[in-house]
């Protein structure tokens, strides 16, 4: 009997009922495989960006993912970005920031200064691990999957990368730690694409990236205008120090932001990005201005008076005219802040050019 086909009322013999039960069993399966289909079809097409998270289950990598970084003498492959980040330090937790990824951020901690201020809110959302550096133990309850440090001592104190990679946790240092030559703007711009690309994210990267590069083209502008192009100032770094000074060499990004600011550095012959000198010749070098890094527990203000009374100093020009700078601490490191304080010491500097 063809398919889908009835017994004439005449004509029910047991034959004809039993290929009638057959041919509506087999109708009924073909319509619940097809609404079982439908289904299906229905629920992997809901959801919108819910299609990556099913990718991630199967085991499909992200786009740019795997990733692979060589960073500061440990090289990791990221199979996917990191969803438990920490940040330790200022300039580390304000990179993710600007990178906005506070949603993969799990804790943070070691603040020099306050967050600037369009950072804010994102920051308030992560929880504050520690006022300083969290003990290893505390670390470890934070659960994260990576640890981004902006200083070399992140990673000290039982917290050493090799510790925490035997823990499952990768780990990142801010490039000025372990430069391949002196730290320069391309290095700052390095950074921020080296955690972009860990987190996936190179596009955020490139627009902050073209928003420091307009501050760096903005202050250009005002130091070559109106010709002629503004001198540059003989500038010392004061970060700290009372038996010596504790100053920024020619190695680190304060160099640079010296240099881009309208400034020479008198001790750019330092090979590091910072050193100690003398106070003999801090006065040898006559610096026309001085600038001081402001953080911790001695204020800016503390410092130029203890400078002021020196008697090493006293014919120093920049002391016998009071001309000092001062910049953040949080400012001179390579980070997102590194424009803004070019055109901060430039401000200060030629004041002239920025009226």
């Amino acid at each position: 009997m063809p398919r889908g086909t009835t017994c004439p009322v005449t004509r029910r013999t047991a034959a004809c009922r039993a290929a009638a039960v057959r041919s509506g069993t087999r109708m009924r399966a073909a319509v619940l495989a097809l609404f079982v289909a439908v289904v299906l079809v229905w629920v992997s097409g809901c959801g919108g960006d819910t299609g990556r998270a099913g990718d991630d289950r199967a085991g499909a990598a992200p786009s740019g993912f795997p990733a692979t970084v060589a960073n500061c003498g440990v090289t990791t492959t990221y199979q996917r970005p990191p969803k438990r980040a920490v940040s330790l330090n200022q300039h580390a937790t304000e990179v993710m920031l600007a990178l906005d990824l506070e949603k993969s951020m799990v804790g943070t901690g070691y603040l020099d200064d306050r967050i600037l201020p369009e950072f804010r809110a994102a920051y308030d959302r992560v929880k504050v691990l520690s006022k300083e550096y969290p003990s290893y133990e505390a670390l470890l309850e934070a659960e994260p999957d990576f640890v981004y440090g902006g200083w070399a001592s992140t990673f000290e104190d039982g917290r050493s990368r090799a510790a925490l990679k035997k823990a499952g946790i990768d780990t990142h240092l801010n490039i000025e730690e372990c430069p391949k030559g002196p730290v320069t703007m391309a290095t700052v711009e390095e950074e921020i694409r080296t955690v972009a690309k860990i987190f996936g994210v190179p596009d955020r990267a490139e627009r902050r990236i073209a928003a420091l590069r307009a501050v760096l083209e903005r202050v250009k502008a005002r130091l070559a205008e109106p010709a002629p192009a503004a001198t540059p100032v003989r500038v010392a770094v004061y970060d700290s120090g009372d038996k010596t000074v504790y100053t920024a060499g020619g190695a680190g990004i304060g160099n640079e932001i010296i240099r881009l600011a309208g400034g020479t550095n008198l001790f750019s012959d330092v090979s590091k990005a910072y050193g100690d000198v003398s106070f003999e010749q801090l006065a040898a070098r006559a610096p026309e201005a001085i600038v001081i890094y402001d953080y911790g527990d001695q204020p800016a203000e503390d410092k130029k008076r203890f400078l002021l009374s020196s008697p090493a100093l006293k014919d120093v020009p920049a002391i016998r005219n009071k001309r000092f700078a001062v910049l953040p601490l949080s400012s001179t490191v390579t980070g997102v802040r590194a424009a803004s304080a070019v055109e901060s010491l430039a401000r200060q500097l030629h004041p002239d050019r920025f009226g």
